[in-house]
């Protein structure tokens, strides 16, 4: 019998919410909160960065690469972002190494999604 895979929706495309917020927990929450509110660390504050240009969340000290780099955080600029940083935003004061295994992003990226809705 084969393995069913896959979050709550079953989609093809979609990551899994709770694997991703277990990736958040072990990778990214050293640096960044996800709540409403929530303080910033090395790393900015993350609620509502899906959809907003990058290096705009007030109160956070970006790089001026990030200012300066436009890119609209949405699913297709965070994969390849959280697959490399240094190499996607050359100049990204990010310390980061990043997530190699595209599963691992594809549910880090549902769950920001999710948790960082505006």
């Amino acid at each position: 019998m084969a393995k069913k895979k896959g979050g709550k929706k079953g989609g093809k495309k979609g990551g899994n919410e709770k694997k991703g917020a277990k990736v958040f927990k072990t990778k990214c929450s050293q640096c960044h909160t996800v709540e409403e509110g929530g303080a910033h660390k090395q790393g900015p504050n993350l609620y509502g960065f899906f959809g907003r240009q990058s290096g705009k969340s007030e109160g956070y000290s970006y790089s001026s690469a990030n200012k300066k780099s436009g890119v609209l955080w949405a699913e297709d600029t965070l994969d390849p972002y959280l697959e490399n940083p240094k190499k996607y935003m050359k100049g990204t004061k990010m310390v980061f190494a990043g997530i190699k295994k595209p599963a691992e992003r594809k549910d880090l990226i549902a769950y920001l999604k999710k948790s960082c809705e505006a």
